[in-house]
Parts: C-alpha cells; structure tokens; sequence
C-alpha cells in the first residue's frame, strides 16, 4: 500500500499559506496611501511670461488658460487653485498641499500683481450665519393647511358686480 495522505496534507497546508499570503497583500494595499490633485495653479515658469502692468486680461487667459474662478467683482481678479489630497485606507482624506495663484488687475485692465499662496498661508474664516424668523409658531404644512378651510369667501373668487 502506498501513503498519500502526507502529499496531500502538504498541497492543502501550501494552498492555505497561498490564501493567507493573499489576503494579507490585498489587506496590505488596502492601506496604501493614494494622492488625488485636484485644479490647476500655474508654475512659476508659467507666471514669469506674465508681465506687470502690460498684459490685460485675454493675454493672461492666452498664456496661462481661463481661471478656476474669478472674483466677486466684475473688474476683479483671476484666481488659480490647486489642492492635493491624501486618502489612506478609510480615513478621511487630508487637504496636504494647496496652491493658490491670485492675478490682480489696475483699473486700466492690466496685471498689477501676482500672488502665490499656500495651505500654510491659510486661515479659518468664522461665517456668521444668519437666520430669518418664518413667524410660524409649531405649525406643521399639514396643520397650516386644514387650518385655511373655511376661511375663504366665495364671493371673492367669484367677483360681484354691484
């Protein structure tokens, strides 16, 4: 008689190394750390073909493309942002690199500076919230509603000719 038992033993004790292996590499790059960029801020490269108090702003959008956005103001500035965040595992992303390229035109039309800022020139901006009073006290839509029947006149809807 011929023993096969350890052979087998052996291929099914490997295959469960082989599993385990797996799985702790799938665990292993589950965790790895992924950088996402998002937006466009030109370099300085790009910035320095940009001349003070000459370009206007189609030049600016020729040389380095449209904004991100622009500012609030009509005559206002252009402004390029660009943010990379880090994702690990099932955290939640981190802001660690942001780029913020601020173009300001002179009332003429024409560059009058260029800023560069970045995620440690940033500040927490306190917004006050205000809230306006409906003057409806505990009154679901449903009770608003059954509360108007009968406070209608016919008469009205359907006009006198007196």
């Amino acid at each position: 008689m011929i023993r096969t038992g350890g052979a087998d033993r052996a291929r099914v004790r490997l295959g469960r190394r082989a599993v385990l292996v797996g799985l702790t590499m799938a665990a292993l790059s589950s965790c790895t750390t992924m950088l996402r960029n998002h937006g466009f801020a030109p370099s300085d490269a790009d910035l320095a073909q940009i001349t003070v108090g000459v370009d206007t702003r189609e030049t600016v959008r020729t040389l380095i493309g449209p904004p991100t956005s622009g500012g609030v103001l009509a005559d206002s500035g252009f402004y390029y942002v660009a943010s990379t965040f880090r994702y690990y595992g099932a955290l939640e992303p981190k802001e660690i690199d942001r780029q913020l390229v601020a173009i300001n035109f002179a009332a003429n039309g024409t560059v009058s500076n260029i800023s560069r800022y970045t995620l440690a020139d940033g500040q927490v901006v306190t917004l006050s919230r205000r809230v306006t009073d409906d003057n409806i006290k505990d009154r679901t839509l449903i009770r608003q509603l059954l509360g108007n029947i009968g406070r209608f006149d016919a008469g009205s809807m359907i006009g006198s000719d007196s």
